[in-house]
């Protein structure tokens, strides 16, 4: 995903201890940017962060707080479908500790305020909440964090749900700048180039109340309307991260594990650095897991990924929008992407250029996305999503109904599934295609696999379009088309900018090695399991199960 170029919304920082913070010039862009930037003053608030983001039990975990009250209850539990309670503190002593100027690229740097003798705990996620000191439960708490712990001894009976924390760094804007736009001053929109892991995630990246909006609009209009980001304007109003629907715990992962947790699967779970940082983390599973908004990966994540596959392991994507690389630096701790200016400003443009931090259907990276997941981004990607294709259906048509995946589903030739929960959206990965007999075939154009199968299909689009009068609500027209253009064309005339606006979603699986892959590329799939869509649901154990085979408890 871009970023927006207009807001219905003026700058805010929220609520609580946010200072106001406006983009030197003002206009359009000041209006619509705002981001979490602590400050000593305002309503009691608090932050916090680990020293890292995945542990293996028995490993000490050190957490770093802020805030503007003189002390909090702590409270962490493992998180799912039964949270369970795993240790508490009260009363804990807190200071406020100053932000640095560039924290977002730099860190925070705070002091250490508690440690957490991890013996004990179960594989899984766990969220840190803080709560004034002495206040009731049934007041809001201060801030939440979330840590990982990653088994001793892998559970091959157990899927292995990978948190996309790349994507979820990608739109942290807390300290005042994300990949995508901020308040930095040396870079366009004000983002950084450059993220550091060393900071608290923005508010609702973590954990957000019932009925917060997503993305893509759940209702389609019966007339010409302005796109409507109903997202952004509950964010502005309750003092949420502007990208909160965009990636994060529990837009995504979360309500993937509560589904398979209620459907009797055992779930382990790491996060997307741990592929790089500790390569070792597949070893002994099934089946890997991915869900939601899966938009960026280093090389060294997708090697992990596809050294699995070859050597047997299966993986099962319920995701969208893979395509930028990025890349960990200072031993994980800085998390670089240069997207779009990376041919211009990215240092490794001349001397590793597949290293470069751009689309990976960059011929300069010369990795097409497709040989690791069979689809990629920029043959997408946005379907009900402002005006991208405000009207589309919402769900896959059926072109295989005799695939594996769709036994029990009842689906024939030219069916849709997953519309009456709007799975298909906000942004959806595509690749290469051409019709044959009815029947959709892969072209391997873009490096999609030998022997891969379009069970389902959508249509997208990169250009908004719409009535004249509406066009100032629009949040890129073109750009994105434009962009996908000049890298899979090498020209941006009006031809090129036409066809590449015209996208697709797939639902795709193939072979490779050893082992099997099966992409159903959609950031909302995680809808249809969240509203108890049988489709969807069905199509889910069928490759969970079919994963998971022979596998020992």
């Amino acid at each position: 995903m871009r970023d927006i170029k207009s807001s219905n919304s003026p700058a805010r920082p929220g609520k609580g201890a946010w200072p106001p913070r406006s983009i030197s010039g003002g206009g359009t862009a000041a209006r619509s940017t705002w981001a979490e930037i602590p400050s000593s003053d305002g309503a009691p608030a608090a932050w916090c962060y680990t020293d890292q983001r995945s542990y293996r039990s028995g490993e000490t975990a050190h957490l770093f707080i802020s805030g503007t009250v003189s002390s909090v209850d702590l409270r962490i539990y493992k998180d799912g479908d039964a949270p369970s309670d795993k240790t508490s503190w009260t009363n804990v002593a807190i200071l406020f500790q100053p932000v640095p100027e560039s924290s977002f690229s730099t860190g925070m740097g705070w002091q250490k305020t508690v440690s957490i003798d991890l013996a004990g705990y179960e594989p899984g996620a766990y969220i840190v909440e803080l709560r004034e000191a002495g206040a009731s439960c049934k007041n809001s708490a201060l801030a939440h964090h979330i840590f990982f712990v990653r088994a001793t001894v892998a559970d091959p009976a157990a899927l292995l749900l990978i948190a996309a924390t790349s994507t979820w760094t990608a739109y942290n804007d807390f300290g005042g700048a994300s990949h995508y736009r901020g308040f930095n001053p040396d870079y366009p929109l004000g983002a950084s180039p450059k993220l550091s892991t060393e900071r608290p995630w923005a508010r609702g990246q973590v954990w957000l109340p019932d009925g917060a909006p997503r993305v893509a609009v759940p209702l389609r209009s019966s007339k010409p309307t302005p796109p409507r980001y109903e997202w952004l304007d509950w964010a502005y109003a309750n003092g949420y991260t502007r990208y909160y629907a965009s990636a994060g715990w529990p837009s995504y992962e979360l309500p993937f594990l509560k589904w398979a947790e209620r459907a009797g699967y055992s779930v382990h779970v790491i996060a997307q650095d741990d592929l790089e940082l500790h390569p070792d983390c597949l070893d002994g599973y099934k089946c890997a897991v991915l869900v939601g908004h899966d938009e960026y990966w280093s090389m060294p994540m997708r090697d992990a990924i596809d050294e699995f596959v070859d050597g047997g392991g299966r993986v099962a994507r319920f995701a969208g929008n893979f395509t930028w690389q990025i890349r960990l630096e200072n031993e994980g701790r800085d998390q670089v992407c240069f997207k779009s200016t990376a041919p211009d400003l990215d240092p490794l443009r001349d001397t590793n250029p597949e290293l470069l931090t751009g689309a990976w259907e960059d011929p300069r990276i010369n990795h097409p996305g497709a040989s690791t997941f069979g689809v990629n981004g920029l043959r997408g990607v946005y379907a009900g999503f402002g005006g991208m294709a405000p009207r589309s259906p919402g769900g896959f048509n059926v072109f295989r109904p005799e695939h594996w995946s769709l036994k029990g589903t009842g689906l024939v030739y030219a069916d849709m599934f997953g519309d009456e929960a709007g799975i298909f959206g906000f942004e959806v990965d595509g690749l290469e295609y051409t019709f044959k007999d009815g029947l959709p075939v892969p072209t391997q154009a873009d490096g999609a696999p030998q022997g891969l199968e379009i069970i389902a299909m959508g249509w997208a689009t990169l250009s908004e379009g719409g009535l004249p009068e509406h066009a100032y609500a629009q949040f890129l027209g073109d750009a994105d088309a434009r962009y996908a253009a000049s890298i899979l064309d090498g020209r941006t005339d009006d031809e090129a900018v036409g066809k590449r606006s015209r996208g697709c979603g797939v639902v795709v699986s193939f072979r490779r090695g050893a082992g099997e892959v099966f992409c159903a590329g959609s950031c909302e799939w995680v809808r249809g399991l969240m509203n108890e869509e049988f489709y969807t649901g069905r199509i889910t154990r069928n490759v969970l199960d079919r994963f998971l085979e022979g596998a020992e408890a």
